[in-house]
């Protein structure tokens, strides 16, 4: 049932193209916005453990990959049926534990497998390559130092990351001290580097933690906005204080 209805659904791609003015002025670069966020739509709605809007928001993200496939397909670059046998051939190729007579013992094993498999048939310069430019920075940062410690470039515990966190602000506030703009950026850099590097040792996808902190904080916020408003108060008729007072209230109701 799911193939006909994804037919259903490349039918009615083929025909937005044919008949509908937008749709037929669009190319891969105008989709680029809605790739993006659709896919963060996506990412909110697994948050927010919202299974119902994550049903609409992966349909909307299948929506631009068929998009994608269909203009492609009208300039005889690649089709839709080549972009599935590809992912197909990909997975079965990367996982010889599977598929093949290769044995693991861990998910890790896996996925430095998955790595070298990589590295191999994509005929990669370096071990950094592969990681989006475009990329959110802290993930792709996270990338990054995961790859180069699959070959042994690492911290031998969190012992060392947190030493270079403390030498890290040490250097941020002699750059701040020194009153020089271009200084403190690159040290809040180097600080922000080294904290995605601690959270990394712990499993913790440092996106993810800084992104349930700013939740957290609008969450937190908003509350005192609503108490406010309760009062007939704005955020301007208040003090700092008084503001705080508010603050340490919502974070003790959580």
């Amino acid at each position: 049932m799911y193939l006909q209805r994804f037919a259903e659904l490349v039918d009615i791609m083929k025909r937005l193209r044919k008949e509908c003015p937008w749709d037929r002025q669009q190319t891969p670069e105008s989709l680029r916005q809605y790739i993006l966020e659709e896919a963060y739509e996506t990412v909110e709605a697994i948050d927010d453990q919202n299974w119902e809007e994550l049903k609409k928001e992966l349909g909307d993200l299948l929506l631009q990959i068929v998009f994608q496939a269909e203009i492609a397909e009208e300039a005889q670059r690649f089709t839709l049926e080549e972009v599935i046998r590809h992912i197909n051939e990909k997975l079965i190729q990367r996982h010889p534990h599977v598929f093949g007579d290769v044995t693991v013992e861990s998910a890790e094993q896996v996925k430095e497998n998955w790595e070298q498999i990589k590295y191999r048939q994509e005929n990669r310069q370096s071990v950094l390559d592969g990681v989006p430019r475009n990329l959110c920075a802290l993930l792709r940062a996270q990338r990054l130092q995961d790859k180069a410690a699959q070959v042994g470039f690492d911290w031998e515990d969190p012992r060392g990351v947190l030493e270079k966190i403390r030498e890290e602000i040490a250097e941020l506030e002699q750059a701040i001290a020194s009153q020089t703009r271009e200084k403190v950026e690159e040290e809040i850099g180097d600080l922000l580097f080294s904290l995605v590097n601690l959270s990394r040792f712990y499993q913790i996808t440092a996106e993810d933690a800084l992104r349930n902190t700013i939740n957290k904080f609008v969450s937190r916020f908003q509350y005192i906005e609503r108490k406010l408003a309760e009062q007939n108060k704005t955020l301007q008729d208040v003090s700092l204080n008084e503001m705080d007072a508010l603050w340490d209230e919502a974070k003790n109701q959580e």
